[in-house]
């Protein structure tokens, strides 16, 4: 059998004051009634230090379907994006139900050539899922602009938003380890223990979803990795059910650890010891005897403002002492020419 060769971790050249970031219609389209959030997200991302421009795409009212365009035509938008050498960021404006239609239609070799982050969860996780397996490009599961930046972080105490704001900066701009996510007590420990792997994951439908195109991760990919992992709507059983793919097609045999989000409007789930499952007691179900640490109820997914989980970088798990960190960075420095070493071995 021949083994799969797999492309090296690619990072983004680090981001510096005054660049310049997009916020685009990577999927679902903008309400009218959610312009006030957008045009906070602006606000956030140039108390930062960068320039924000919207993409042609974003416009609200402007849809079709339950996307912002066709699928050709966001793809169109966001191959431009990844080529346009000022673009040193995207950030999706909100997730949605798309991205499936416009992997076929992606540069894979404009991101090689230029990477770039992009930042998103929801439906963007795909996205990350994909250019990860084609290229080896970090993903950035973080928050959407318009629900996230504009949205959930409106809606914490100032010194949560001081913390993230703070943490995302040194995520985009930083070619240092970040160390420890900063945790909070509802953080629970589902499975004691410590491992140490690079972050793959995303919504747990994309996960499987992305495992059923020509453009899965070879599972090879899944060796040591923590996985991390959320999910919204629908009911306690899909969940379940996720899990069994997950197992079935081996990923839970080749993983060392697991991270769990903070569920969101799941139906099914139970209290402990109750006729309906918690999440814990699913999880637990379905990993059997696999003797892996699992961390859960994390702030990361559809719940409220996410930590950031940059997927492909390496992190430590102890799930035992409710911790998670960043062992490497997500980005690299830019060399003098204005160029960056972004290849990895990683």
């Amino acid at each position: 059998m021949t083994r799969t060769v797999l492309p090296q971790l690619l990072r983004p050249r680090a981001l510096v004051p005054g660049d310049l970031v997009v916020i685009a219609s990577l999927s679902g389209p903008l309400h009218a009634v959610y312009e006030p959030d957008l045009e906070q997200a602006v606000v956030v991302l140039e108390r930062m230090g960068f320039r924000v421009r919207r993409a042609p795409l974003l416009q609200a009212g402007r849809q079709r379907w339950w996307s912002a365009a066709r699928p050709a035509e966001i793809a169109e938008e966001f191959n431009g994006l990844l080529r346009d050498p000022e673009v040193r960021a995207i950030v999706a404006h909100d997730g949605g139900q798309t991205v499936l239609g416009y992997l076929d239609l992606i540069d894979f070799e404009a991101v090689v050539a230029d990477p770039k982050p992009v930042l998103g969860y929801s439906d963007i996780s795909l996205l990350h899922l994909v250019l990860y397996a084609r290229t080896g490009l970090v993903g950035f599961h973080a928050d959407l602009a318009t629900p996230g930046l504009g949205g959930h972080w409106q809606a914490v105490p100032a010194a949560r938003q001081v913390v993230l704001e703070q943490l995302y900066l040194r995520l985009l701009t930083g070619d240092e380890a970040i160390g420890a996510l900063p945790a909070t007590p509802s953080w629970e420990c589902w499975r004691a223990g410590r491992t140490e792997g690079p972050l793959i994951g995303g919504g747990i439908n994309r996960i499987v979803l992305a495992q059923a195109t020509p453009y899965a991760l070879p599972l090879e990919r899944f060796d040591g990795a923590v996985l991390f992992w959320e999910e919204t709507g629908g009911q306690a059983a899909y969940v379940w059910s996720y899990l069994q793919v997950l197992r079935h097609c081996g990923i839970l045999d080749r993983i060392s650890g697991m991270v769990v989000g903070v569920p969101h409007e799941i139906d099914g789930l139970g209290a402990p010891g109750g006729e309906s499952p918690t999440l814990r007691e699913m999880v637990l179900d379905v990993l059997g005897d696999r003797d892996i640490p699992v961390l859960g109820n994390v702030e990361f997914g559809h719940a409220g403002p996410n930590l950031p989980m940059p997927v492909g970088v390496r992190a430590q798990l102890d799930a035992g002492q409710r911790t998670l960190s960043l062992l490497e960075s997500a980005v690299v420095a830019s060399q003098a020419d204005g160029s960056s070493a972004a290849r990895s071995e990683g």
